[in-house]
């Protein structure tokens, strides 16, 4: 009998432990999983929020890798994908809201810029006077700024450049891009071509180069001139941009290449505060109309060099000029009752600039040819029909 209760208190004890061993392993694994539930909620599903945000921000794995091919990982895992949608899905539905508004907005700001460009234009021609068309010019200047600011922010929102030209010579479409940045003195046009870029392509390609131009010249020294020069090739024609700046770092020439590929979905959210919308715009218009751009080499001068590549698609010959017309007689003076010449009416003319303007561009017109060729390249553009104005990019 008495080895028999011995026995079942030896049963009883060996019990016992085992249970108050798995108590504790059952207590350990508890305290694992709510380390790793707490892990998750203060790490890693903060560190997804800002990655998608496009933070540069590495997620964190869980805490303990034993844990990996349980249940209770898996269900982790599916929870993280779970918000990682949730997330995507909200920010998508902001990012679409952002965009309509943004579109809404920039609309009107473009028809009130255009039509205070069509009453500067107007101006021009009823004046002249040296001093209001120097200011006039000023204005006109602000206001192209103003113009390519609201079609890039619509661009990038999906919609359509917002203007229809007819083909434009080629030295006429760096003419256009130049006029509408601020440092548009410092631009230096050393050659020209025969060509013309076809009429679908020439605001894009206004806008893409005006971002380039406008890049080269806000990063390098005022003191600066960023060379332009054309360089044909078989298969099209490349408009070769050099400045003398501070050049690109790596990291910054591989998401600048990024960029100007147009493969990235452009997220209006992620370009910074200012935001930087030069290379995304242009590679949105290059991956649409079907010409390229490199920003990827240093220029002779130090800077970068920027590369906008035309190919024969997009190209056409220019229409030679018409000989100009021979001089006529001038026409007899009429002549009053008392025999003196009648006074004639004469035209305004366009009065000489100062030298503070001469030799832009090629330096061969004045500033005001340049200027009334590049910045009045558009206003006899034709709007595109309404039902394509409002068209996101494919």
């Amino acid at each position: 009998m008495d080895v028999a209760l011995w026995v079942a208190l030896a049963a009883i004890v060996v019990i016992l432990l085992a249970f108050l061993v798995s108590l504790q392993r059952l207590k350990f694994q508890i305290r694992l999983r709510d380390e790793e539930a707490h892990h998750l909620v203060t790490r890693r599903l903060p560190a997804l929020m800002d990655a998608e945000r496009g933070l540069p921000i590495d997620v964190p794995g869980p805490l303990r890798s034993h844990l990996a091919d349980t249940p209770f990982h898996q269900e982790m895992q599916t929870a993280i994908g779970q918000f990682a949608g949730f997330a995507d899905e909200t920010r998508q539905r902001a990012d679409r809201a952002a965009k309509a508004t943004l579109i809404s907005t920039m609309r009107g700001v473009q028809s009130l810029a255009n039509e205070q460009q069509l009453a500067i234009s107007e101006m021009q021609h009823e004046h002249d006077d040296p001093a209001v068309l120097a200011g006039l010019m000023k204005i006109d200047h602000a206001n192209s700024q103003l113009v390519r600011r609201a079609q890039a922010t619509a661009v990038l929102c999906g919609t359509w450049p917002g203007q229809q030209r007819s083909a434009a010579p080629v030295l006429d479409v760096v003419r256009g891009a130049t006029s509408r940045i601020r440092d548009y003195l410092r631009i230096e046009v050393h050659s020209e071509s025969e060509l013309a870029v076809s009429s679908r392509a020439v605001e894009p390609v206004v806008l893409a180069l005006a971002e380039l131009l406008d890049n080269a010249a806000r990063y390098s020294q005022p003191a600066t001139q960023v060379q332009v020069h054309f360089q044909p090739a078989h298969n099209g024609l490349s408009v070769v941009v050099d400045d003398a700046g501070v050049g690109m770092n790596p990291e910054a020439r591989e998401r600048a290449k990024a960029l100007l590929t147009g493969r990235e979905v452009v997220d209006i959210n992620k370009l910074g505060d200012p935001p930087q919308i030069g290379f995304a715009l242009a590679g949105v218009l290059a991956a649409r109309y079907g010409f390229k751009v490199f920003v990827e080499t240093a220029s002779p001068y130090g800077g970068m060099r920027a590369v906008l590549f035309l190919p024969n698609e997009l190209l056409a010959k220019t229409e030679t000029s018409a000989p100009a017309p021979a001089m006529s007689e001038p026409a007899a003076q009429q002549q009053t009752s008392t025999g003196l010449p009648q006074r004639q009416r004469r035209s305004h003319s366009v009065p000489a600039q100062t030298a503070e303007h001469d030799n832009w561009g090629t330096g061969k017109p004045s500033v005001m040819g340049a200027w009334q060729r590049g910045s009045l390249t558009g206003r006899g553009s034709e709007e595109k029909p309404d039902d394509e104005k409002g068209t996101s990019e494919p």
